[in-house]
């Protein structure tokens, strides 16, 4: 394990390979790959199982070729965004798979590197971009109208005081773009006060503008369609969430692709396409509070395992 991967161990790294049941010969795709932990956990849990490792970020793919190199013929990265995961793998001719895994939202790399944006708690450029390409975070504040940046904090930072921060944003502007992600906290620190649950008041106002710029909620949609067609019958799909926004879209893929009794439908309805997944996806599992005390990042983090049926993929997002 690389000095790297040691620093950034994957949030409940021992359930995730337990949903997996990772089986000789299997070959599984991690979908967020990052530092690598949940790869090379995969990797040594077998000798001879292959894992198919995904990320948009540049900035990954050195700490691929590692893991590349230590597993010579078990271990294809492929850059690019998960939410694509089917046409990655149908253009690698990689064909159907044993296992997903996604570690759902920005990493801890992304966060600790200033230069990244990502975090108020340091200072550095108002970007946000896991590709580093496209709409940065400072485009959004400075160029959005104040109803449109209210709309992004309401509903993806899930903040109550959105009009009242992209009121101050807007006025803020009129003396010079904004730039920083201190400057940014700031902002919103002069019109939010902190409340009991002692959370950063830029807490929610990051979170919203992060997800926004990185499209991650139509990303995991896209994903979880992408690891349906992708799974063979038998094949385990374990997901991390980190917030209620991403949870619930978790819940209502697998629920709505799930089984549902003939005999609960009203007369006359008419019965659901065969179920795609089965099993305990319904039902969250969270970390241990030795993890949780170990590792802050861990404490609101929510697993969500279910098992491929070998029914035909069902269209539509969740």
């Amino acid at each position: 394990m690389t000095t790297e991967t040691a620093l950034h161990i994957p949030v409940m790294l021992t359930e995730v390979l337990d949903g997996l049941q990772v089986q000789r010969g299997g070959t599984y795709v991690d979908g967020t790959f990052g530092a690598g932990g949940y790869s090379q956990a995969i990797l040594d849990a077998s000798s001879d199982t292959c894992v198919v490792a995904i990320d948009r970020d540049p900035e990954a793919a050195p700490r691929a070729e590692v893991l590349a190199s230590r597993y010579p013929g078990r271990f294809l990265f492929l850059p690019g965004r998960f939410g694509d995961m089917a046409s990655l793998l149908q253009q690698a001719g990689v064909g159907l798979v044993d296992g997903v895994t996604l570690d759902v939202g920005v990493s801890s790399m992304q966060i600790d590197t200033p230069g990244r944006g990502f975090s108020f708690m340091r200072e550095g450029p108002l970007d946000m971009r896991m590709e580093k390409a496209g709409l940065s975070a400072a485009d959004v504040v400075n160029t959005f109208e104040e109803e449109d940046i209210a709309s992004i904090l309401y509903r993806l930072g899930e903040e109550r005081q959105s009009r009242r921060i992209a009121r101050a944003i807007v006025r803020e502007r009129h003396n010079g773009p904004l730039q920083t992600t201190r400057q940014l906290a700031e902002i919103v620190r002069s019109v939010v006060h902190k409340g009991k649950d002692t959370i950063d008041p830029a807490t929610r106002t990051f979170q919203g503008l992060r997800i926004f710029v990185n499209d991650e909620i139509g990303e995991l949609r896209r994903g979880l369609e992408g690891a349906q067609s992708i799974l063979a019958p038998g094949g385990r799909l374990a997901i991390v969430s980190f917030h209620s926004l991403e949870d619930r879209e978790v819940k209502a893929f697998l629920s709505e692709r799930s089984a549902k009794s003939v005999s609960r439908l009203l007369p006359g309805e008419i019965p659901p396409p065969p179920a795609t997944f089965v099993g305990s996806g319904r039902k969250a599992v969270q970390c241990s509070a030795a993890e949780a005390q170990r590792n802050p990042r861990a404490r609101s983090a929510k697993l969500r395992v279910d098992t491929r049926t070998d029914s035909p993929s069902q269209d539509g997002a969740a």
